[in-house]
């Protein structure tokens, strides 16, 4: 889960485009400036770990604290490399984790919500999906399914296609500009 928590970090409010979803981008991008390395803390109610399948499974009020970064989930599911391929000690022998059921990302700059989500270490994106909601101050978007890419800091926001409104939703809120005397 070494930047699960990252994907609030990169949900700045610029640079609109996208037929079927919105492009979010930043010129100065919080993913590159979070630290992936720090230790991560995950606490539940319960923890099953299937070593030949090579997973862990977190149930019941999921945290996962790392710095000022923090995921809560119902359910987090870690999926480990298979300790035959050589890069699986370099890159903590995750591939992937999973988040299911009221998922809730926060940093100290913006939120992300989401049914589920996924961290593809090895890709290095993360997508959430299922009444995505991301919110930074007073802004806030919806959609259906948001991927990101943690090397580029490109994120795009999608619509349902199915059902509901079909659009990807923003509402934007200027700064209030200091009254004149």
């Amino acid at each position: 889960m070494r930047s699960a928590a990252t994907l609030a970090a990169a949900l700045l409010f610029l640079g609109l485009s996208a037929a079927d979803g919105l492009a979010l981008a930043a010129a100065d991008d919080p993913i590159r400036r979070r630290d992936t390395t720090l230790p991560i803390e995950i606490t539940a109610d319960q923890l099953d770990v299937e070593q030949k399948a090579g997973r862990a499974t977190f149930r019941g009020s999921v945290n996962a604290v790392q710095g000022d970064m923090v995921l809560r989930a119902a359910v987090l599911e870690v999926f480990y490399r298979s300790t035959d391929e050589p890069a699986a000690a370099a890159l903590g022998a995750i591939s992937r984790i999973e988040a299911e059921g009221d998922v809730f990302l926060s940093t100290p700059e913006e939120t992300a919500e989401g049914d589920s989500g996924t961290y593809d270490v090895d890709k290095r994106t993360v997508t959430l999906a299922g009444k995505v909601v991301l919110t930074r101050g007073a802004n806030v978007l919806r959609g259906a399914r948001l991927v990101m890419d943690l090397d580029s800091g490109k994120s795009t926001l999608f619509s349902s296609g199915t059902g509901g409104s079909g659009r990807v939703r923003g509402l934007f809120v200027p700064d209030k500009k200091p009254e004149r005397k």
